[in-house]
């Protein structure tokens, strides 16, 4: 979709499919999982536990910090990263609301 084509919808249509975009690639979700499993990491471990490449990882880290889903301290010359919970609170309401508006038929 053309950068032009966003003013056709919604500020929320808009902001929902920034944060989907972040969900879209398997490493962000891998990453995401396993700050929620561990409550916080280092980078390094990160680069351990998903066997991706330090700057594959830094990048990722990027696009979720871009977006406040995640939220990271220095810690000596590492970086510990952890999940933003007031962000990821409202991350989820605003999917979940949007999964509620779905009414299941058996027809299309």
């Amino acid at each position: 979709m053309g950068i032009t084509k966003t003013d056709l919808f919604t500020d929320e249509q808009n902001e929902l499919a920034v944060i989907a975009k972040a969900f879209a690639h398997p490493a962000r979700i891998a990453i995401i999982e396993h700050l929620l499993k561990s409550n916080q990491c280092i980078n390094s471990d990160l680069v351990e536990e998903l066997g991706l490449a330090q700057a594959t990882i830094s990048q990722h880290l990027k696009e979720l910090k871009n977006l406040n889903i995640i939220a990271g301290t220095v810690e000596g010359a590492s970086m510990c990263y952890c999940i933003d919970s007031e962000v990821w609170e409202s991350i989820k309401k605003r999917f979940n609301d949007l999964f509620e508006k779905i009414t299941l038929s058996d027809c299309c």
